[in-house]
């Protein structure tokens, strides 16, 4: 399963001409290791949508996020950035043979679904994609039932195709 996850490429290239800037990526290099707690603290409005209308802002949330931020080594949040935005992973995509859940919200403000979800199950062999009207990146958390639901279900769907297959 793909949980708003940043393949096919998340940086504007030749063969991802719908990509990110790389000025993006720099900005997120300058607030890991310039002003960390800061940055951390900030990316949680965009990352759970709660700069949208009619968003129910959950200080919890936030903390708790700022928290496993500040618990990571920088230098290694800091080398994450290169690699999350300028990995290219459609041949790997291409590779895979088994079935694949690509939940992605559409109002994934950190990896922009057009270029990510959008992309990433048409190159899957057997991919499934379930998009959300509204979700933001971290919809895992701010509509864990909604997402919890759908994934057990896909899980059950398979493995009920594997059964049968195996009969």
């Amino acid at each position: 399963m793909l949980v708003s996850a940043i393949p096919p490429q998340l940086l504007k290239s030749d063969k991802n001409p719908d990509g990110l800037p790389m000025a993006v990526f720099d900005q997120l290099r300058d607030g890991t290791a310039n002003h960390r707690s800061q940055f951390y603290q900030d990316i949680t409005i965009p990352f759970y949508g709660f700069n949208r209308p009619g968003a129910k802002i959950s200080q919890g949330i936030r903390d708790n996020w700022w928290r496993q931020g500040m618990m990571g080594g920088i230098k290694a949040q800091y080398d994450c950035i290169k690699v999350l935005s300028e990995t290219e992973f459609f041949e790997d995509l291409k590779t895979i043979d088994v079935p694949v859940l690509v939940m992605h919200g559409e109002d994934d403000q950190i990896c922009p679904f057009a270029t990510s979800g959008a992309k990433s199950v048409k190159l899957l062999k057997h991919g499934t994609l379930k998009s959300y009207p509204g979700f933001p990146h971290g919809m895992p958390t701010t509509h864990a039932d909604q997402i919890n639901a759908d994934l057990l279900e896909f899980i059950k769907r398979e493995a009920g195709v594997a059964a049968v297959a195996a009969v």
